[in-house]
């Protein structure tokens, strides 16, 4: 795409990852792009800081990627650091008492390449594996259409005993989509699993930083900057004005004009950005029918090394997974491996849609997770604890409710040089790093079009392999 032949201007508000793919695409295409960020930090959701309590670099909440995530993987080699992902193909799921069941793909092709290992897998019995393989069958062909029902009654009526459903559907699901299954709809959960579990190998590959999250996606600030572009931190845009010759954005109380804006904040501070004006009145109503999901990261201290795994799923109890972060984040491995056994272990415990632990204090939490690592990891039981750190994002995430699809907003708005990103907009994905890497590149796609040029920046899905072909 050849770039704009005067330059035009495109302010951002928000520098979270919908902000910064669609910054990054846009300064690629030519244009002078300024990002607005209320934080010090770029990757809004996604971002680390120096805890105050604990003086250590922590991510608000582990991130994981996916094989099939084709756009993040995209804004990655854009950012050029998709070396610091490490990827996984093996996934461990943990029974209270360390007993451990691991998926992993065969040779065989998909959608069985994970067959043998799940047919193998101790922690479900053989009704469980029966049914599950039979909803599989079912979701193969196509993603079912939304007919207004939750993915548990879809699960219910095609058999699915409950330990299937808590150890298989929940386990995958919930932390995908970060909500219980009941106020989940069945095409999400679909293509969660469609894309993840069945098309193929590749697709279901685990990815996990290397770095601290506000590391990997100060890159992207540095993209934009090396294309003419700048970062305001701790400026949040905290109003706008769109005009027919451009659209003027107010921040600290400093009103600045550029030629376009993307707003890429999460849905609750969209509503309270927009004017009061009859142009704004469709957007608020469709903004007012989200509602969200809390997630909780544990992060926890101790003096010894707990796990040789670097990550697992937790079964039958509130934890839901363990990243081990000392052997997953390269400087902390680094160390541990200097330190030799008196290394210590750093682990983020992860629980999705945790409502439970909203109003729960940060004790009452880290005792409640180190009691259950201890059922999970016999190491843990004879570590001391050295410090810890609870951190909730009670907001993280839209629910993908039944019917949330008609409430979904297009990069498009009311005003012809104003556009949406934002995770929670219509990109066909949940809220995902790739649903709001998609966003952001859909609005730089629409407001390239809208001043004239041909703009191509999403990446297409990844290819189904083996069987799955015959699908599409």
């Amino acid at each position: 795409m050849p770039p704009p032949t005067h330059r035009s201007t495109v302010a951002i508000a928000g520098g979270g990852l919908a902000g910064l793919a669609a910054g990054c695409a846009l300064a690629e295409a030519g244009f002078r792009v300024s990002v607005f960020e209320r934080r010090p930090y770029l990757g809004g959701r996604a971002s680390s800081y120096q805890h105050p309590g604990t003086g250590e670099v922590v991510d608000n909440c582990q991130h994981v990627l996916l094989g099939c995530c084709t756009n993040l993987l995209d804004f990655y080699r854009r950012a050029g650091v998709e070396e610091k992902i490490r990827w996984y193909e093996k996934l461990t799921f943990l029974e209270p008492g360390g007993r451990a069941s691991v998926i992993a793909p065969s040779g065989l092709p998909a959608p069985l390449h994970t067959a043998l290992s799940f047919l193998g897998a101790d922690c479900l019995n053989f009704r469980d594996k029966a049914g599950i393989s039979w909803a599989l069958t079912v979701l193969a062909p196509a993603t079912p259409v939304d007919r207004g029902e939750s993915f548990l009654d879809w699960l219910k009526r095609h058999g699915q005993t409950e330990q299937a459903i808590e150890r298989f559907w929940k386990t995958i699901l919930v932390s995908a989509l970060n909500e219980d299954l009941d106020r989940v709809s069945v095409p999400y959960a679909a293509q969660v699993v469609r894309e993840s579990f069945l098309k193929s190998a590749a697709a279901g590959r685990m990815g996990i930083p290397t770095v601290p999250l506000t590391e990997l996606y100060s890159t992207a600030g540095d993209y934009i900057r090396a294309r003419g572009g700048e970062m305001q931190l701790r400026a949040a845009v905290e109003s706008f004005r769109a005009e027919a010759s451009g659209v003027s954005v107010t921040t600290n109380g400093r009103e600045q004009r550029f030629d376009y804006l993307v707003l890429a904040v999460p849905f609750d501070v969209l509503g309270r950005m927009l004017p009061d004006t009859a142009s704004s009145a469709p957007l608020a109503a469709a903004l007012g029918q989200f509602s969200t999901s809390p997630i909780t990261g544990i992060h926890l201290w101790f003096d010894r090394q707990i796990s040789e795994l670097d990550h697992a799923v937790l079964l039958d109890r509130t934890i839901q997974w363990m990243f081990h972060k000392s052997r997953l984040i390269a400087a902390r491995e680094n160390e541990a491996r200097e330190n030799g056994a008196g290394a210590g272990s750093y682990v983020e415990l992860v629980v999705s849609c945790s409502r439970s632990l909203v109003e729960k204090s940060k004790a009452e939490i880290v005792d409640l997770a180190v009691k259950e690592a201890q059922e999970f990891f016999p190491g843990a039981r004879e570590a001391k604890l050295l410090k810890s750190t609870v951190i909730k994002e009670v907001h993280a995430t839209y629910t993908p409710g039944p019917g949330i699809d008609q409430y979904r907003p297009k990069a498009e708005t009311a005003w012809p040089r104003v556009f949406l990103a934002g995770d929670f907009t219509a990109t066909g994905w949940p809220a995902t790093m790739e649903g709001a890497v998609r966003s952001g590149y859909l609005a730089a796609e629409a407001l390239a079009r809208s001043g004239g040029e041909n703009a191509d920046f999403l990446v297409a899905d990844i290819s189904s392999t083996g069987l799955m072909r015959l699908f599409g």
